[in-house]
């Protein structure tokens, strides 16, 4: 059985502090609504093993427009017993080009985050 396509959005968080994914981390995808100045929901998700998530929002609903990813950080790290000192990242984006494939991986410790534009 073939593996369900990945949306055009996907992520890769990844525990640096223990060189390791960080799996079962949640994460949600909202939008801007530029009229109202309101994040809509759009989907909602968790890392697999790999620390892996793509099934957020499907192609159709992913148009043009102001996006904003959110990790659920603190949760991640009180599930390892410890404490973070971000409860949680978001990523805000914009996207002028819906039709490509975006990749917006988290690399993070207790104390620091990055990310980049990935495809």
């Amino acid at each position: 059985m073939a593996a369900a396509e990945p949306g055009p959005l996907t992520s890769q968080v990844l525990n640096t502090a223990d060189g390791v994914p960080a799996a079962r981390l949640d994460l949600s995808l909202h939008r801007l609504d530029p009229q109202l100045m309101v994040w809509t929901l759009l989907g909602v998700g968790s890392t697999d093993a790999d620390g892996r998530c793509g099934a957020l929002v499907t192609r159709d609903a992913f148009g043009a427009g102001m996006y904003k990813l959110r990790f659920e950080t603190g949760s991640y790290w009180e599930a390892r017993g410890q404490t973070a000192f971000y409860p949680y990242v978001e990523l805000v984006f914009d996207v002028t080009e819906p039709q490509q494939n975006l990749h917006l991986p988290l690399l993070m410790s207790l104390f620091s985050y990055t990310t980049y534009r990935g495809r």
